[in-house]
Order: C-alpha cells, then structure tokens, then sequence
C-alpha cells in the first residue's frame, strides 16, 4: 500500500516534455467509493503573494501514467487552475 507521505517524495513531471511540476501537496478523493480522483500540486513556477497562497495544480487520476519509484510520469497538463473543470458564468 502507498500512503500519502509515500507520494508526497515523488516529483511530477509531464512526460511529452519533461517539465517539472512539483510535489504532490494533497489527494482528491471520492467520498463515495473511496478512490482517488486527483492529484493536488503546489504549481511550481507560481509565487504566493504576502497573503494568499500559491496556485494550485489539479491532475485528474487518469492522467498518471507511471508511478515510479522517485517520480510521476503524467501526460497532457493544460489548465493550472485549482478546479479547471469549472467554466466562468456570464
């Protein structure tokens, strides 16, 4: 079994260009079936203001490709957004 602290120590990295992510700051779970459905990551080339925090990463769990033994290999991140999902109202 694979605890959180486990992942936290892996690097992510975009596998079509090798850009690294970050680390691993938090999961998103599903609170009905108990699965895993993201990854949360500190965006890396983002400050936090004096105040606020530092962007957010969402990977969806179907975007890990591999999970080795000091990194994790994902594919296709565009949008560095907390919850990319979610489309502005007008």
């Amino acid at each position: 079994m694979v605890t959180l602290s486990d992942l936290q120590i892996k690097e992510v990295i975009v596998m079509s260009d090798g850009k690294r992510l970050g680390h691993i700051s938090d999961l998103e779970i599903d609170g009905d079936n108990g699965k895993i459905t993201a990854l949360v990551i500190f965006a890396k080339d983002k400050k936090s203001s004096l105040f606020g925090k530092s962007d957010e990463l969402i990977i969806p769990w179907n975007h890990i490709e591999v999970i080795g033994t000091d990194v994790i290999l994902v594919r296709e991140v565009t949008s560095p957004s907390l919850y990319p999902d979610q489309q502005l109202l007008e």
